[in-house]
């Protein structure tokens, strides 16, 4: 859903994106026949200073000789305080029409957002291309989740905005090891039971950060996508944590390994009970329309033109992975919605 005085911007499906290495090229076929919806080249933390510009040159011949098929492709480009920040956008920008987005790490201001979309401006009009390419930021610092609302207000360039928690893990120096796991640290004790027992309570140290972002994504016409879950042996931790994006308005997260894309792909598609309430919903308050009411009652629940609006988000959801996922990409998707 487009709020108003946001400017339109492509609908792509990003339910699981792929982090595959820029010098990794066994990866760059593997990647594109998965199922992931969105793939980012690595030309930043995956790539040793030594190799930088090579990354970029093995970058740049993967996006324009591999069948991506319809998977959205992005690099992540050096962070704007490195030096390998200005070739990395002017060269991939400019040798891969294809290129759909710039992934800028280390977003901290609505600047350097605007700094990349002009750099861009500059690139298609000299080359005078039809596609625009669109950026995706990592808010991965403190002063990034400081300055969030201005940043996803920053240019309409701008599409989605990620929570990286590795480099946020690092910035808030907590010292966990494990990145966006959760932190055995963040807990409280509960007050005794009948049995003089206090138990500790967990908590989600990432929340604040979690919904700060997704609020500011959604007031902007952005989409929100969760960052890394680095356990990647750990499946059940990583669909509980996609589970909880989902919950605070996220549709995607990242894989940093293939084995976790079905499970992203799944989460972050509509279940099948949920299209099957969508679509009840709308045939009861249409029924309730033609006795003139504007709301009826379901197993003691109230539903309105609220739900109605829920509904057709849940059906529009199903409707875009129908239309942008390929038949091997529809996982997680029941068969009825596509």
């Amino acid at each position: 859903m487009t709020r108003r005085n946001t400017p339109e911007r492509p609908q792509r499906l990003q339910r699981s994106e792929l982090a595959v290495p820029a010098t990794s090229e066994r990866f760059f076929l593997k990647a594109a026949a998965s199922e992931v919806d969105a793939v980012f080249i690595d030309l930043e933390d995956a790539v040793a200073d030594a190799r930088k510009n090579e990354a970029r040159g093995q970058a740049i011949r993967a996006i324009n000789e591999v069948d991506w098929r319809g998977k959205t492709v992005s690099v992540r480009v050096n962070g704007l305080d490195t030096p390998w920040a200005l070739r990395d956008i002017v060269e991939v920008a400019t040798h891969c029409p294809r290129l759909d987005l710039i992934l800028l790490p280390k977003a901290d201001s609505a600047f350097d957002v605007q700094f990349v979309a002009q750099l861009l401006d500059l690139i298609e009009r000299e080359y005078r291309r039809e596609k625009r390419t669109g950026i995706e930021v990592l808010i991965e610092t403190s002063q990034g989740v400081a300055n969030v609302e201005q940043i996803a207000a920053s240019s309409g360039r701008l599409e989605a905005m990620i929570f990286g928690v590795g480099d946020y893990t690092v910035d808030l120096r907590t010292f966990d090891i494990k990145f966006g796991t959760a932190s055995p640290n963040y807990a409280v004790l509960t007050g005794p039971d009948g049995d003089g027992h206090r138990h500790r309570h967990w908590n989600d140290q990432w929340h604040f950060a979690l919904a700060r972002i997704a609020n500011a994504c959604r007031a902007n016409g952005l989409r929100a996508i969760d960052g890394p879950y680095a356990d990647f042996g750990d499946m059940a931790g990583y669909r509980a944590s996609a589970v909880r994006s989902t919950a605070l308005g996220y549709e995607g997260k990242w894989a940093i390994h293939p084995t976790q894309v079905l499970a992203a792909n799944e989460v972050f598609s509509p279940a099948p009970e949920q299209l099957a309430w969508a679509d009840n919903v709308l045939q009861g308050l249409r029924q309730a329309a033609e006795k003139g009411n504007g709301a009826f009652a379901e197993k003691g629940v109230l539903i309105d033109l609220a739900h109605a609006k829920l509904a057709r988000s849940i059906l529009e959801r199903a409707a875009l992975i129908g239309r942008q996922a390929s038949p091997a990409l529809q996982n997680g998707i029941p068969k009825a919605a596509t």
